[in-house]
């Protein structure tokens, strides 16, 4: 079986960044999973003792805190550097950019939408920035159901889709004054999104490994289900069935942008041996 890896794939800017920043700070802990990938949570807790926690309270003065890539809320960056912990900020750049055109947007007086997930991490910072609030919505219907004021300035989560974001726009243009577009999706997202569209379109089976809870891998899988039904959603080698495989050609391989290359290189060994790895 011909096995194939995606154009783009794997760790983006962003992350690559987060781990060299934990990797460089020993025995301190990380507010919330630093990226959603587990296996390299445990990577960096076994071989460099970054402890995780999800409890502001357990950071006292003196402590480190890594920020976790998807940013926090303001409200909690601001009661650990008033604690006096030492805070070390993972965030991705490209998630501190609508953090920053939410604030500055919000007090020029613009209502800010925020297209993207509000149980996300990421969301929950960006919407923290804007000082008179915002509004999340995933789809037309909800924006359909809100009153704007004259002015509106909208940013994207930055693993959505982007043709999905392009929905959004194109309502609120013809229906209000003046909409200031900010399109926050990272590049790496567009580069992953188009890699994968265009391999599922030629394979007849696709894997696309990452955290169950990564926002961006979750994406890839939607793109490569809509070209190739056969596309599963992995973790790691050990959630590998055999039977996937049964009478296929061509298997495409994709990853998310927390998916380091040593969980990648499993599961290729573990298709091509049929085995499962140690």
């Amino acid at each position: 079986m011909k096995i194939e890896l995606a154009e783009n794939y794997g760790f983006c800017f962003g992350v690559k960044r987060a781990i060299k920043i934990a990797e460089e700070n020993r025995q301190s802990a990380t507010y919330g999973p630093l990226i959603h990938n587990a296996k390299e949570i445990e990577r960096l807790q076994k071989d460099f003792q970054v402890a995780l926690t999800e409890n502001l309270d357990d950071f006292k003065a003196g402590d480190t805190a890594v920020i976790r890539t998807h940013g926090i809320p303001k409200q909690e960056l601001e009661t650990l550097y008033a604690r006096d912990v030492h805070v070390v900020d993972a965030t991705c750049p490209y998630v501190t950019k609508p953090q920053q055109i939410c604030e500055e947007m919000s007090e020029q007086g613009y209502d800010i939408v925020i297209f993207g997930d509000e149980a996300h991490p990421e969301i929950r910072g960006v919407k923290s920035y804007a000082t008179e609030g915002a509004y999340v919505v995933m789809s037309v219907k909800e924006l359909e159901q809100i009153r704007f004021k004259e002015k509106i300035a909208v940013v994207a989560q930055t693993t959505r889709k982007v043709d999905e974001f392009l929905k959004i726009v194109n309502y609120l243009i013809p229906h209000y004054k003046e909409v200031r577009v900010f399109n926050t999706i990272c590049n790496a997202t567009f580069e992953n999104q188009d890699a994968v569209r265009d391999l599922s379109k030629r394979a007849d089976v696709m894997i696309i490994i990452g955290g169950k809870n990564s926002s961006n891998t979750k994406q890839l899988h939607s793109i490569a289900q809509a070209y190739c039904p056969d596309s599963y959603h992995i973790e790691g080698p050990d959630d590998i069935d055999d039977a996937w495989f049964e009478g296929k050609a061509y298997c495409g391989i994709s990853a998310g942008a927390s998916t380091p290359d040593w969980i990648i290189e499993q599961v290729i060994a573990r298709i091509k041996t049929g085995s499962k790895s140690a």
